[in-house]
């Protein structure tokens, strides 16, 4: 229903309006009483009844038009009231300032929370080769078994390497008796030039004295000198047939060594993941991949740290795991190594992870979740996502200033955490900020800022 005040310029219409209407039903009741008090056609009128006046009538039309009246005004002049109220209030608040809620802001955690996706591998892992051609004798091993450091986990059947052995120690053998003659003619060289040593020194007194002549004398110097000669040539013999002999001998200590290698042996504990033969298969030298053994005991993740993150890692640091089959429990790891360089193309930095792994929970392979939490001085600051006003100039936030006033501020971003982002730049703590900006929050309008409720 629309209501009009007494200020409307239509109010006295409406007045004018009530006023005929209240006219016309008087007419219509003093016609409708005559008619009553007149007689039937052809009938006399009927004595005994009350018939009152024309002054008697006024008074009981101007009765009825008063209490009318009365309660049109009754009724109207509250309504005006009212009306005038409502009014009032509504023009006080067209020019109160308009409310918007604010939000003070304030930092975010002291821990950085980092979680990022890693893949386990194990410490060590190595495959093992065939170091000698033959046959797959016995296998002792499978997939999943566990073995220890030296332990055998195949024997490889070598013929031919075993021929060479044999024929390797016949060399040494030969080479010895060798030198042992050597040895024997650089004896008898010795004793030789001796004798000829003698010889020569008694023809050299006799020709001294006159006894014999110069030739005679000459010719028994020129043997001992000889003798020495041979004696140097048979010395230089035994050393050429001792150097045959280590050469025999080291000759058989490498095929003694190659023929250690048909047991197949475990380099390191740990755990085989991969059998690659079986029995009577033919295996090449260092080309026929028999298993593949890994290190579990032990177990590295490598994950990539984003750039803005990078600082706040640091190596012994610790560090916790989750993987999926294991629901509700976390395994505690240590940051070992860091790249300290950050990869071009992604602009993150490669963290190696280690983790123990003594009970064999973890296996290599497992996809895990990495959780790099860790203390940071300078939290940043932290800011709803609704707060944020993007547009052509960049990303912006409505400030709300001491004086009530809104100024648009730009702000630099850092990390997202979907409803929440932490601020960079731009903004200092304590500052008011409009929790959802709308069409009323403009820059320069002066408005009232009340507290945001908190979600």
């Amino acid at each position: 229903m629309r209501h009009i005040g007494p200020d409307h310029p239509e109010f006295e219409d409406a007045v004018e309006t009530t006023e005929e209407r209240l006219r016309r039903e008087n007419e219509e009741l003093k016609r409708r009483l005559a008619e009553y008090q007149r007689p039937p056609h052809g009938l006399p009128r009927a004595t005994g009844l009350w018939h009152p006046s024309g002054l008697t009538i006024t008074a009981i039309v101007l009765a009825i038009t008063a209490a009318v009246i009365v309660a049109f005004f009754a009724g109207f002049i509250p309504l005006q009231k009212r009306n005038a109220i409502i009014s009032r209030l509504a023009q006080e608040q067209e020019q109160a300032l308009p409310r918007v809620e604010v939000i003070q802001v304030g930092r975010s955690s002291a821990n950085s929370e980092l979680l990022l996706p890693g893949n386990i591998q194990a410490v060590t892992e190595a495959p093992i080769l065939a170091r000698v051609d033959g046959y797959i004798k016995r296998r002792l091993v499978d997939i999943g078994d566990r073995v220890r450091a030296g332990q055998v986990l195949a024997e490889i059947e070598a013929p031919e390497l075993d021929e060479q052995v044999r024929q390797a120690q016949a060399n040494v053998q030969q080479a010895q008796s060798a030198l042992t003659q050597a040895q024997a003619n650089r004896v008898q060289g010795k004793a030789n030039m001796a004798l000829a040593r003698v010889t020569a020194q008694r023809w050299n007194s006799l020709a001294g004295k006159g006894a014999v002549s110069k030739q005679e004398n000459d010719q028994y110097q020129a043997q001992y000198q000889a003798q020495v000669a041979n004696l140097d040539a048979l010395e230089q013999a035994a050393g050429v047939a001792r150097s045959n002999v280590a050469a025999a001998q080291a000759n058989l200590s490498r095929l003694t060594e190659i023929q250690s290698f048909k047991l197949v042996k475990a380099p390191f504990d740990g755990v085989i993941t991969l059998r690659n033969v079986d029995v009577g298969a033919l295996v090449n030298l260092g080309s026929t991949m028999l298993y593949r053994i890994a290190q579990t005991g032990v177990l590295r993740t490598y994950v990539n740290v984003p750039q803005t993150n990078a600082d706040a890692i640091r190596v012994g640091q610790t560090a916790q795991l989750t993987v999926s089959n294991r629901p509700g429990r976390r395994f505690t790891g240590t940051v070992a190594r860091t790249a300290d360089s950050l990869d071009p193309n992604s602009r993150t930095m490669l963290v190696e992870v280690q983790v123990p792994n003594s009970d064999g929970a973890l296996l290599p392979g497992m996809y895990a979740e990495v959780d790099l939490t860790s203390a940071r001085a300078n939290p940043p600051l932290l800011l709803p996502g609704d707060a944020l006003v993007v547009r052509g100039e960049g990303t912006e936030v409505a400030l709300v200033r001491p004086d009530h006033v809104v100024h648009f501020q730009k702000i630099q971003v850092g990390r997202d955490y979907g409803d929440r982002l932490e601020v960079i730049d731009g903004l200092r703590q304590g500052d008011l900020v409009v929790a959802n900006p709308n069409d009323v929050v403009r820059e320069g309008v002066q408005v009232e800022p009340v507290p945001a409720k908190k979600p």
